[in-house]
C-alpha cells in the first residue's frame, strides 16, 4: 500500500493528460482556440515536434533519439521513486516524484505511439511514424506576446510569446520540480541531519558498550 498511493497519483495524471490531449485533437481542429478568460487564458491546440519551448534537436534521427532519451528518463524516474519510496523520505517528495513520472510518461506516451495511432500526427517527411508522433498542448496563457528589443542578448529582434503553450503532462512536470525547489530543506536537509543523528547515536551506543 505504501507504493501503491503514489504510483496511483501517477497513473491518474497519466489519465488524465491523455483523456485531454484527445478531446482536444478530437473536437478542434489543429490552430483552433477557445478563450476561456477572455484573452488572457486559452485553449488552443497546437503540436510540438520537440522538446519543451519548441526545440528540436534537427532531424528524423534527432527526434528518435529525444524519444529513445524520455524513454529512459521515465524508467529512471519511476525506479527512483520506489527508492525514495522504500527509504521512507518525507511523503512530500515522494508526491512531488510521483507527479514527474505522470507528466514524463504522458509525453512519452504522445511521442511513441501518437504518430501511429493518430491520423495526421506524425511529421510527413519521416520514414516510421514510430517514436516521431508529436506531443499535443493546449493550455495558452497569454500574458505577453510582442517583438523582444534588439539589445536584448540572444531574443533580440524575435517575435516571441512570454509563456508558451502546455498540456497537462508539462504542468505536472513543473509542479513537482517548483514545490521541491520550495521546500528543498525540508525534503533533503533534515532528512540527512536525521541520518547524522541516528549515526551519532549507534556510534555513542557502542562507546558505552566498550565502557561497560
Amino acid at each position: 500500500m505504501k507504493y501503491f498511493k503514489f504510483y496511483l497519483l501517477t497513473i491518474g495524471m497519466i489519465i488524465l493528460d491523455q483523456v485531454v490531449k484527445l478531446l482536444v485533437y478530437y473536437n478542434m481542429d489543429l490552430g483552433n482556440e477557445i478563450p476561456v478568460l477572455g484573452e488572457w487564458f486559452k485553449i488552443h491546440y497546437t503540436v510540438n515536434p520537440g522538446m519543451a519551448f519548441g526545440l528540436e534537436l534537427g532531424s528524423e534521427f534527432g527526434k528518435f533519439a529525444l524519444t529513445s532519451f524520455r524513454l529512459i528518463a521515465m524508467v529512471g524516474i519511476g525506479y527512483y521513486l520506489f527508492t525514495l519510496i522504500k527509504k521512507a523520505v518525507p511523503q512530500g517528495l515522494s508526491w512531488c516524484i510521483a507527479m514527474i513520472l505522470g507528466g514524463a510518461v504522458g509525453n512519452v506516451i504522445d511521442s511513441t505511439f501518437y504518430g501511429v495511432l493518430l491520423k495526421g500526427n506524425a511529421p510527413a517527411n519521416v520514414r516510421t511514424p514510430w517514436f516521431h508522433g508529436q506531443v499535443i498542448d493546449m493550455f495558452y496563457v497569454d500574458i505577453w506576446e510582442g517583438r523582444v528589443a534588439d539589445w536584448i542578448p540572444f531574443f533580440g529582434g524575435d517575435y516571441l510569446s512570454l509563456w508558451p503553450i502546455f498540456n497537462i503532462a508539462d504542468a505536472s512536470i513543473f509542479v513537482g520540480v517548483a514545490i521541491i525547489l520550495i521546500f528543498q530543506k525540508r525534503f533533503f536537509i533534515e532528512k540527512s541531519y536525521e541520518e547524522e543523528m541516528s549515526t551519532e547515536s549507534v556510534v555513542s551506543s557502542e562507546v558505552e558498550s566498550e565502557n561497560n
